[in-house]
């Protein structure tokens, strides 16, 4: 059954997000031919300046795919075997047994069992996932630190495990993918953003979609406000933020039409080999960090589009902003939609993120994104 685009639809779902708390939002929605793009709310809320669908955003976790993508390439070409020892590769930072048990693999689809490495490179989020007794001190101390991963690393495999190497359900790691970049470098004797950009961001045609050199976002974007679950009121600006706290991980800027473009051509099988897609499409329960339960692959995550069939992609959540990139199985629909506002739900008595009517409004958007 055929669902064209619903522009006043659309346009209506976007706008309620933003009456219902978010600052600014920006997406676009392509069905077949048909493309919509819309933008709802302020890019700044001390100028009034508007967000357009157009802006360069930090995207957060979304990097994920495009580092997977990499790993992938390389596993094509001989150079990785994706389920060889991390330790083969890189002895020095998973030694011994565990880096023997431990399969690139299990980097990939978070089923490593290695520790999250934020809560100690980040002292006032010590106690996560216990939020009630976080803090977000730690991110204004953090701006303009220039971490070395193989010291973020050395945090995540020196804290307790999480889980056994292969167990599921796997825990979602950012810890993971540093250690899938430094095997990227290892293989090919350059930089994982320097490799990730010449053999996927530039084979992919992606024009506003780069690594970061430095603090800023380079180009016309959106200011990114931080809320720490009603921590910090009003919201704090982090556009400005050295993004070597997670690197490979989830440092990438990037624009909805990008992300759109990417995915569809990822699916269509023109980035990766369809054997190389159906390993990614090879989903295992992993819980993710805010605790609940999903199925992810290598790189990618399903989603139920209603009476639409699955749609892949992933999520992304940085200091500030956030966003979504989904795509139909077949290609056709795509749905990509960047916030300026996280963790905006406050926390009740027991300290559980409330509740917040941005969550209904943002389930609503892609509900008529990936189906009007």
């Amino acid at each position: 059954m055929k669902y064209p685009l619903d522009s006043t639809a659309l346009n209506a779902a976007i706008e309620n997000v933003h009456r219902a708390g978010m600052p600014g939002l920006f997406a676009a929605v392509r069905d077949g031919d048909q493309v919509w793009r819309g933008a709802a709310g302020v890019a700044d809320v001390a100028t009034g300046r508007p967000v357009t669908a157009d802006l360069r955003h930090r995207v957060g976790s979304i990097t994920k795919t495009f580092t997977a993508v990499a790993v992938l390439q390389q596993v094509e070409s001989g150079q990785i075997g994706l389920d060889t020892s991390i330790g083969r590769y890189l002895p020095g930072l998973v030694p011994g047994e565990r880096g023997e048990a431990i399969t690139v693999r299990m980097l990939i689809n978070h089923t490593s069992g290695l520790a999250e490495y934020l809560p100690y490179a980040y002292p006032s989020l010590k106690a996560f996932p216990a939020l009630a007794d976080t803090g977000p001190q730690s991110l204004d101390d953090h701006r303009l630190t220039r971490f070395h991963p193989t010291e973020l690393i050395e945090m995540g495999v020196t804290a307790p495990a999480v889980g056994a190497p292969g167990g599921t359900p796997g825990v979602y790691s950012n810890t993971n993918y540093l250690l899938l970049g430094e095997l990227l470098q290892q293989v090919t004797g350059t930089t994982a953003e320097r490799y990730i950009t010449r053999n996927v961001i530039e084979r992919a045609g992606l024009r506003d979609t780069e690594f970061p050199a430095g603090p800023y976002v380079d180009g016309p974007h959106s200011q990114l406000y931080e809320a720490w679950f009603g921590m910090i009121d009003p919201p704090r600006d982090y556009s400005v933020y050295d993004m070597s706290w997670v690197g490979p991980s989830a440092s990438l800027i990037s624009t909805v039409a990008d992300l759109n473009r990417f995915y569809g051509m990822l699916l269509a099988g023109e980035i990766v080999s369809p054997s190389s897609l159906a390993q990614m499409q090879r989903t295992v329960p992993v819980v993710s960090q805010e605790g609940r339960t999903i199925d992810y692959g290598l790189g990618l995550h399903p989603m139920e589009g209603p009476g639409q069939g699955i749609f892949w992609g992933h999520g992304g959540t940085v200091w500030g902003g956030g966003a979504l990139a989904m795509t139909r199985a077949d290609g056709k629909r795509q749905m990509a939609v960047a916030v300026n506002l996280q963790r905006w739900n406050g926390l009740d008595s027991s300290g559980k993120p409330q509740p917040h009517p941005i969550d209904d409004a943002l389930v609503a958007l892609y509900r008529v994104a990936m189906h009007s």
